[in-house]
């Protein structure tokens, strides 16, 4: 019979020995949130349950109910929570430990864990993340349709943990991870408003280019987007997803929003722009895209338009211009909006000579650029992260 694992595969040089195994309730103070279900008001405290803990380790202070200061004072009684204490989710969504930085509000069907002396929040808080504790919970998960964690499951976790200056460490060590990965999604998010900023003022013309030799542009022209592109939907072709089974490859296979599949053939092989059809981001494309820019092979399927610009207006330009145009008001239906041919052709856009388009599409491109390079530092950095949490807790 194998030995049970007491100390971590990745470990500070300077600490050896076999941690120690407790059950949470022998060294934290566990308890939970009211079962009960407060008459919620319009003016009070917000009370917070499981889907108000989000995965980054933040609370949903936005969508929330509020109780009455009576209601609160009441469940505080039970479950006050205070600066630095974790919570964690034990009804629907499990887990998500948060780590709690302001105060002032109550907690339902939500634990409540307080630090006690053998054992540090701070490094609790990413033990709880740690693969030790998601195999607890897959076993322990006494839920049916709905997930659910019984506060006496939580109390019975069994808990390794190092003394308190290895604890202090590795807490210091994977809070300066978490602190890039928060300056990288903070730097991302700048970066596309800012991005968002320009676009509204160059396609407002409010910002304009000039030439290399100093001097101004011509107008800009206003065009329907049948007059500077072709429409090719009479060349995609939907399939089934038993048909994309049969067709495994490494094409990428759009639909409305992005690449739906990936298959072994393909029906284009250029610059082109989608445009979505139906179920395409148009209530919300301030925000998300409603068009896409392919090149190379690619399937494209009957739920996204295809336009090929003609010579008189770059690919480029062509998708910047439509990537979070407001065209509300050529869609029709109901639940499943829709753009029909006729109205996508019908688009008004804006032409600005060809010189200026291309300055425009290579200054946002550029954009992009940074945009797509801190994306890819963000998802390095939260691997990095996950591989130190299976690594360095036992």
């Amino acid at each position: 019979m194998s030995k049970v694992a007491h100390t971590p595969q990745l470990r500070f040089p300077e600490f050896s020995g076999d941690w120690e195994e407790k059950k949470l309730s022998d060294i934290s103070d566990v308890r939970d949130g009211t079962h009960e279900s407060p008459k919620y008001v319009l003016d009070g405290f917000p009370l917070i349950t499981s889907k108000n803990l989000l995965s980054n380790g933040s609370i949903d202070f936005e969508n929330i109910n509020l109780v009455s200061e009576e209601d609160y004072t009441n469940i505080n009684k039970r479950s006050k929570v205070d600066i630095n204490d974790i919570l964690f989710g034990m009804i629907g969504t499990i887990g998500n430990p948060v780590i709690v930085k302001e105060t002032g509000f109550a907690i339902k069907n939500v634990a409540l864990i307080k630090q006690q002396k053998e054992l540090l929040n701070k490094f609790m808080i990413f033990y709880l993340s740690g693969n030790s504790i998601a195999k607890q919970f897959y076993i322990e998960n006494t839920g049916g349709t709905q997930k659910f964690l019984a506060l006496g499951v939580i109390r019975s976790l069994k808990i390794k943990f190092p003394p308190d200056t290895e604890q202090q460490k590795i807490a210091a060590f994977l809070t300066a991870v978490d602190n890039k990965i928060e300056q990288l999604s903070k730097k991302q998010e700048l970066l596309g408003e800012y991005k968002k900023g320009l676009m509204q003022q160059i396609f407002s013309q409010a910002v304009r280019f000039k030439a290399d030799d100093g001097s101004e542009f011509p107008d800009w022209e206003e065009k329907k987007l049948g007059d500077v592109s072709d429409c090719l939907d009479n060349r995609r072709q939907p399939l089934n997803g038993a048909e994309r089974n049969q067709m495994k490859g490494d094409i990428p296979y759009y639909g409305a929003n992005g690449i739906v599949d990936y298959v072994n053939d393909y029906i284009f092989d250029e610059e082109l722009v989608l445009l979505a059809e139906d179920g395409g981001n148009f209530n919300d494309f301030s925000s998300k895209p409603i068009a896409q820019k392919i090149s190379g092979k690619a399937w494209v399927n009957n739920h996204a338009h295809i336009l090929k610009a003609k010579n008189i207006i770059a690919t480029d330009f062509l998708f910047y211009s439509l990537v979070h145009k407001d065209i509300r008001r050529y869609i029709v239906g109901g639940s499943r909006a829709k753009l029909n041919k006729s109205d996508l052709l019908s688009i008004k856009t804006i032409l600005p000579p060809l010189e200026e388009q291309a300055k425009i599409a290579s200054f946002l491109s550029s954009i992009d650029n940074k945009i797509e390079q801190v994306g890819k530092q963000l998802v390095e950095s939260k691997q990095f992260k996950k591989a130190l949490l299976q690594q360095m807790f036992v």
